[in-house]
């Protein structure tokens, strides 16, 4: 399928992520339409989120069933390659912030510039022309997001990768929404959220990807680990959403793009930012 007339000819997206799951909340509908378009989309997570919660007990059965997870959302989601960068969950402490008892190959002990050569590798051998990763706070705070920030915006440095994006959250929105819900439930804390992922003003890419809807909800329900097993686990709630308002709540998906103007509105990844 040819490309979109707002991007560049058919080249190749890499999408680096902490976790399994972590792509189908952040990124899914964007790397389904760059798929649709012709380019090669390449899936690569740090870890296999083997200190997830599950039914199945944290540990290397557990990352074996993510893992199997993801690849099924690769295939939903029309990724031509799947790797795994084989560090270690670091986890979450109760509360935030980092685990005490991480695996010693934790990927937030990683030794960044030899983890940025792995990865960039990647890069130089597909020829990326972009490469998505998290903001410098990783989106909520989770330490493996924070590390893929570190990590990536330092691979795309050694490989000359030319489009660095970050994907995030339009917060403004979201805590308008979280607001609204903690008038029937005032024991819900938002505080975390209000300087979480970015504000309205930050993002440079609106990403429209209503098209791919089903695309994206294949890619949520192929993380059954992380949907089931609680009432209140985000994937599952998501999951139950309706299709049309599905479509509405998650039809976009936002960036973020350093060093371009205030202001600068884009509407695909591999646009090209006016210039003067």
């Amino acid at each position: 399928m040819a490309a979109s007339p707002t991007s560049r000819p058919p080249g190749t997206a890499v999408f680096f992520h902490a976790h399994p799951d972590d792509e189908a909340l952040l990124t899914a509908g964007t790397m389904a339409m760059l798929a649709a378009e012709g380019h090669r989309v390449v899936l690569v997570v740090a870890t296999s989120g083997e200190r997830g919660q599950a039914d199945i007990s944290p540990g290397e059965a557990l990352g074996e069933a993510r893992m199997a997870e993801l690849r099924k959302s690769a295939a939903a989601l029309g990724c031509s390659r799947v790797v795994n960068l084989g560090y270690g969950d670091s986890g979450l402490a109760p509360g935030g912030g980092i685990a005490e008892d991480r695996p010693p190959n934790a990927f937030i002990d990683a030794d960044g510039e030899e983890a940025a050569r792995r990865l960039a590798e990647i890069l130089t051998e597909e020829e990326a022309g972009l490469l998505t990763i998290y903001d410098p706070a990783g989106g909520y705070g989770h330490p493996d997001h924070v590390q893929v920030n570190r990590v990536g915006s330092r691979a795309a440095e050694i490989a000359g990768t030319p489009i660095v994006l970050e994907a995030t959250v339009n917060r403004d929105p979201l805590l308008r929404g979280l607001k609204l819900v903690g008038r029937f439930y005032p024991q819900l804390d938002t505080r975390a959220f209000e300087r979480a992922y970015a504000s309205g003003g930050e993002i440079t890419h609106r990403v429209n990807v209503r098209r791919f809807a089903r695309q994206k909800r294949a890619s949520m329900a192929a993380h059954a680990t992380q949907a089931t097993g609680a009432d209140t686990r985000t994937l599952g709630v998501m999951l139950k959403i309706p299709h049309p308002l599905y479509r509405l709540v998650f039809g976009t998906e936002w960036y973020v793009r350093r060093g371009l103007p205030s202001g600068t509105r884009l509407r695909h990844p591999f646009e090209v930012p006016p210039q003067g």
